[in-house]
């Protein structure tokens, strides 16, 4: 079942994403050659817990049979790893892109975000998969409103993408978000107009385009969390949270000021 939220818990969700969004605001200063992502990591935990949070991936475990918790606050995934990178003594490199997926929780209620960095300069082709999939993000959010179809979005993905020669993953996708970190429906990154469950005024849902140079092929490594494109090609991965309202898509994992 589909949730729909009160005005009250979009309020919690609010205050969560505000707190994502400075993390990554934050995080985005301290993103250069030399530095370990576990430091990143240390530096996003100390924000969300002084801002009142909770760090929603810490401990995660998504079923009973999965290997182990999650044991980080952020997830960083450099060059060919779509998302779950683990924060480490890896120090980030010049030319290295390096995706930030981030969660939170207030009062009960979560929020969740991506957002992927150059690291110092990168290649053309690296800066154009981070334009290409960033901007596929944000198609997709143009289309949210009340009674489209969760395939409205995940065409407006895959088109984009596509148009512009990248591939997009399909082994993983967007989601509901609320009291859980993850809940119905499913938002893949490809899929057909009109088809899928239809969106409702009040329903939240994280949209995250993970677009890969190469093919869509993807592997886990030993670590059992991150997952990495098989021919090793760099992926971008962008993600915000998102409240459908009868007059569009509106983002909760931005600052206030970022939403006059």
């Amino acid at each position: 079942m589909i949730e729909i939220k009160t005005k009250e818990e979009l309020k919690k969700m609010r205050r969560a994403g505000e707190i994502v969004a400075t993390v990554l605001a934050e995080l985005e200063k301290h993103i250069k050659p030399g530095v370990k992502t576990l430091k990143l990591d240390e530096i996003a935990e100390n924000i969300v817990r002084k801002m009142g949070g909770f760090p929603a991936f810490k401990g995660y475990k998504p079923h009973i049979y999965f290997p182990r918790e999650f044991p980080a606050t952020i997830c960083t995934s450099i060059n060919e790893e779509i998302v779950h990178g683990i924060p480490s003594n890896r120090i980030l490199k010049e030319g290295d892109i390096i995706s930030i997926d981030i969660g939170v929780r207030v009062d009960g209620f979560y929020a969740d975000a991506a957002y992927t960095y150059p690291v110092g300069e990168i290649t053309e082709e690296a800066k154009k998969l981070l334009e290409v999939t960033r901007n596929a993000l944000f198609k997709a959010i143009a289309v949210v409103k009340d009674g489209i179809r969760v395939g409205d979005i995940s065409y407006e993905i895959q088109e984009y993408a596509e148009s512009n020669g990248f591939s997009v993953i399909r082994d993983f996708v967007g989601h509901g978000i609320g009291r859980n970190l993850h809940e119905e429906p499913q938002i893949p990154n490809f899929g057909v107009k009109g088809k899928g469950p239809q969106l409702k005024e009040g329903m939240v849902i994280a949209i995250e385009p993970m677009v890969s140079a190469g093919s869509y092929e993807v592997e886990i490594l030993s670590d059992t969390w991150t997952a990495v494109t098989k021919d090793r090609s760099l992926s971008a991965h962008f993600e915000h949270t998102v409240a459908v309202t009868s007059d569009g898509g509106l983002i909760l994992t931005t600052l206030e000021e970022d939403r006059a």
